[in-house]
Formats: structure tokens, sequence, C-alpha cells
């Protein structure tokens, strides 16, 4: 073999040798870019999930405190078109009651609230507060019960109030009284809510 035959053996041997760690060099760096570019897509999977994931609970968020801003909107609706209902509720009670003012019954009611006071004083001192209204009917209550009866200086829309001065006690059966407690324990049956 030459020396140009030599040459140009030895030329093939490096060039294919050449060739094969190329190759070898290319396939790993492309194995190495692969793995690179898999750890990124799944990084970036990961990274899209989470912001995904963050995203749906701020909506979730923003839509349960827009709920519950409904909500307090119609509590509130609600709570206001019941004192409406309550006011004409009342409105219409003191009507009933001003009528019931005018009847035989209501005669009978004080003569019975009076007695109740009197029972209660026993044998103390009685004072019997009438409203201003009542001033027709404050002689006959006396003078039926043996109690001093006195006209209010203001009106409490009927009924009566009785003092005992010696047990410091005031027992109030005014319908002002009775009104004011109706109305704060009254409340609206909205079905088991």
């Amino acid at each position: 073999m030459t020396t140009e035959e030599k040459l140009k053996h030895f030329q093939e041997i490096c060039m294919t040798d050449a060739r094969e760690k190329s190759a070898r060099m290319l396939d790993d760096c492309v194995r190495a870019l692969e793995a690179a570019f898999e750890e990124h897509k799944a990084d970036a999977e990961r990274r899209a999930a989470m912001q995904e994931e963050a995203q749906r609970e701020k909506l979730e968020r923003e839509k349960n405190k827009k709920l519950s801003i409904g909500q307090l909107d119609q509590k509130r609706e609600i709570s206001r078109r019941q004192e409406e209902l309550k006011d004409k509720l009342f409105v219409e009670v003191k009507d009933m009651l001003a009528n019931f003012m005018e009847t035989r019954e209501y005669q009978e009611l004080l003569e019975k609230q009076v007695q109740a006071a009197k029972d209660f004083a026993g044998d103390e001192a009685l004072i019997i507060y009438m409203d201003p209204s009542d001033e027709d009917k404050a002689r006959r209550l006396a003078l039926h019960h043996n109690v001093t009866v006195k006209i209010s200086e203001y009106s409490f829309n009927g009924g009566i109030r009785a003092v005992v001065p010696a047990k410091h006690v005031l027992i109030d059966s005014s319908f002002d009284t009775k009104l004011k407690e109706a109305r704060h324990d009254f409340t609206f049956d909205l079905g088991g809510k």
C-alpha cells in the first residue's frame, strides 16, 4: 500500500470515526434537548394547572362574594318590607282598639284591670290612672271599686295604669305598652325559614 493509499485509508477511518462521534454527540444532544423540552413542557403544564386552579378559586370567591351581597340585599329588602307591613298591621290594630274602646267589652276590660290591680294591692293604697279619653268612665270605676282614680296628663291610648305607692309598684295595663310589647315580640312566619 502506498503512502497515498495509506493516507486515504487513514482519512476514511478518521472521517468515519469523526462521523460516528458526531452522530453520537448529535444523538446525545438531541436526547438532552428532548429531555429538557419534556421537563420544560411538564413544568409549563404544572404552572398552567396551578394558574387555572388559582383563577378558578378566584372566580369562586368572587361568585360567593356577589352571592353573599345579593343575599344581604334581599334580607335588607325583606326586613324593610316586613317593617312596612308591621307598620300597616299595627295601624289597623290601633284602629280596631279605638273601635273596641267604644264597646261594652272595653268597659268590662277596664273593670277587670281595676279589679286585678286592687287584688294585687291588697290592703295597700292604690291609685288608678286612666287615659284622658276615658274620663267619662273614671267616676263609675272609682265608685264601683272604691279606689282613687285620676286622669293621666298624657294619653296612653286606653287601658289603665295603677300605682301601689307602699310597694313602689307600677301596674301598666295600658294599650300603648301592650302595643309596644306586641310590636317588639311580633315576627313574620316565613314558612319554617
